[in-house]
């Protein structure tokens, strides 16, 4: 295709950093815990901001957040604190750096439990996707985001709204909402362009619920 034949969101089509992020990474699934421990404090920190400004500093924040190594992270002590609040690469917001730490903790947390963080936000997959024409279609939140951001907040999580919460879940492919004219529509390859489960996304679901069996309670299975 050529450029003037792409279809992007609004959001992306400002930078040619944007642009890259939708054509290249925005909606692909991310399973690993460490990547999905990395773009839920992004989005925290986005939080008020613009994503370019946050995709800009992105490798700062890597540095800084020593790769988003959950264990290194939930080891970060107040001397920690004040080199980021220091660190001008990054944004430095007080509050947003206590949760990121505070998060890294909560996920330690779960694994005690014999949990991780990738199956709990995977297991709010839901069961269609929305089917937005233009921009003004594309929902905030979900039901599904509404119920990880509480999930989220009970084992522990800060700063993880459900607008924070669908941001994750759209960036990372667990809900598709391209354009249903993009190019980039159903490029997860866990959603068909109309909205339905792939049967790759149908496992995906039916293992994160699984991987999360006796933590969230009879109402989520």
């Amino acid at each position: 295709m050529s450029e003037a034949e792409l279809v992007r969101s609004n959001w992306a089509n400002d930078h040619d950093d944007l642009k890259h992020y939708y054509d290249t990474e925005w909606g692909m699934p991310v399973f690993d815990e460490n990547g999905v421990f990395e773009r839920l404090s992004l989005e925290a920190f986005q939080s008020g901001l613009s994503w370019l400004t946050i995709l800009r500093k992105r490798e700062n924040f890597r540095v800084a957040f020593a790769g988003f190594d959950i264990a290194a992270v939930a080891a970060f002590d107040e001397s920690d604190v004040a080199r980021l609040l220091a660190d001008a690469g990054i944004i430095r917001n007080r509050a947003k750096i206590i949760a990121t730490i505070n998060n890294a903790n909560a996920i330690l947390n779960l694994h005690k439990r014999g949990f991780n963080v990738a199956d709990l936000v995977w297991s709010y997959m839901p069961e269609h996707s929305p089917s937005p024409t233009h921009d003004g279609e594309v929902p905030a939140t979900s039901a599904e985001s509404i119920a990880l951001a509480k999930a989220l907040k009970k084992q522990g999580f800060a700063f993880v709204g459900p607008t924070t919460a669908y941001a994750l879940m759209t960036a990372i492919g667990i809900a598709d909402v391209h354009l249903v004219s993009s190019h980039r529509r159903a490029c997860s390859g866990l959603w068909q362009a109309n909205g339905e489960r792939t049967d790759e996304g149908e496992r995906v679901s039916v293992a994160a619920r699984a991987g999360v069996a006796g933590l969230l309670g009879r109402s989520h299975q």
